[in-house]
């Protein structure tokens, strides 16, 4: 079923209905009260009832007006009604007054349930005359206490949904700057890792074998360029304002690029054997993740294992992705001992570290460590459905 608000009040539409119940109690007063025909009781009856119609503008102003108007109109017998006006008039104070420490707003809401038993269930041995004014007063501290505790108890529900939205806010924040500072770093991390060896490389033979020099070099251009576009992509992410195209963005790398993981490999001294069989329909964000672990790995050994032969393992087998990089270079290398940490490890340790997370952030599973019979192995795999970062 549609529900009767389909959407918050706008604040003119709150204003209406304001106004619309003090006219409305108005007319309901000046029909029932017999002394409504004198010109001080109808100013008693607008004193406390069309100032209501301001009561969000002005709220302790107006609660004051139709409190005294109230009090008055009931001592003089104009109305015979408890502070129902002035019930109304005080719920807006009580919803935008800052809490005092001091408040007894436990207090008050006891004692409101307590004047309710009393007027539901007490009674007053007494003449009519005292009876009614202790009728009177039991419902007109009803209608104040009660007013006040639920205008509390909004403005703290209110405070809460707003405390923790901040914190989602702020936790959503903060895993963007992490998944942020892990892309950078994994570009970074490969992209240097190539460099530094080529430039080995180009140093090492720049004056016997000129040309293989001058073929280092332009490596190291090809492959700063292209580090610096994924960089310029994810900044680009962070400056795009929010509404627009996401088109206007290249994509993010996904298993497609693998191919040129393994060229750059190539060129700094390390052949890799990709093996690539997972049926279409990754997730972006998964395919993402798998050409991260892959880049890092392989970063990895063109690191600690350079020259070496590589094998990357790429496989859907169902309900997971699974990723293993195997080489036949050094198998000693440093891993982080014990749970991740700033400082922990140098070099092949900081890639484990970003690798664990990944998988991690999915739920899956990841092993790193040295083989038998010489080498490395990395194994990681991630569930299809998995939560992602």
């Amino acid at each position: 079923m549609r529900p009767l608000f389909p959407r918050p009040l706008r604040p003119r539409e709150l204003v209406a209905l304001d106004v619309l119940a003090a006219m409305g109690y108005a007319f309901v007063l000046v029909v029932e009260s017999p002394a409504a025909r004198r010109p001080a009781a109808l100013a008693l009856i607008a004193a406390m009832t069309l100032p209501l119609a301001v009561r969000r503008r002005w709220p302790l102003p107006v609660f004051c007006v139709v409190a005294v108007a109230s009090v008055a109109a009931m001592t003089l017998g104009v109305v015979r009604e408890p502070l129902a006006a002035a019930a109304y008039a005080l719920y807006p104070v009580a919803l935008g007054t800052r809490r005092r420490r001091w408040e007894p707003t436990a207090a008050i809401g006891a004692l409101t349930v307590g004047a309710l038993l009393l007027a539901a269930f007490g009674g007053v041995a007494a003449g009519p005359e005292v009876r009614r004014v202790v009728e009177t007063v039991v419902l007109g501290s009803l209608a104040l206490g009660g007013a006040w505790t639920i205008g509390r108890a909004v403005r703290e529900r209110r405070a809460y949904a707003a405390h923790q939205a901040e914190q989602a806010a702020e936790h959503a924040v903060t895993e963007e700057r992490l998944r942020i500072a892990r892309e950078m770093h994994d570009v970074v991390s490969h992209t240097l890792s190539l460099i530094g060896v080529k430039a080995g490389v180009a140093a090492h033979v720049a004056d016997r074998r000129p040309e293989e020099a001058l073929e280092a070099l332009r490596v190291i251009e090809a492959t700063s360029r292209q580090a610096l576009t994924e960089m310029r992509h994810m900044l680009g992410v962070l400056r795009t304002a929010p509404g627009a195209v996401p088109g206007t963005l290249s994509p993010a790398p996904g298993l497609a690029a693998l191919p040129d993981i393994a060229e750059r490999a190539a060129a700094a001294g390390v052949r890799v054997d990709l093996d690539v069989r997972v049926a279409d329909g990754l997730p972006p964000a998964l395919e993402l993740a798998v050409h991260r672990i892959v880049q890092e790995a392989v970063t990895n050994v063109v690191r600690h294992a350079a020259p070496a032969a590589c094998r990357v393992l790429v496989h859907d087998e169902g309900g997971q992705v699974r990723i293993e990089v195997t080489d036949d270079g050094p198998g000693r290398r440093v891993l982080p001992a014990g749970p991740p940490r700033h400082g922990a490890g140098h070099g092949f340790g900081h890639g484990v570290i970003g690798m664990r997370e990944r998988v991690a952030a999915y739920g899956g599973a990841f092993t790193a460590g040295p083989l038998s019979g010489g080498g490395f192995r990395v194994l990681a795999l991630l569930p299809r459905e998995g939560e992602g970062t």
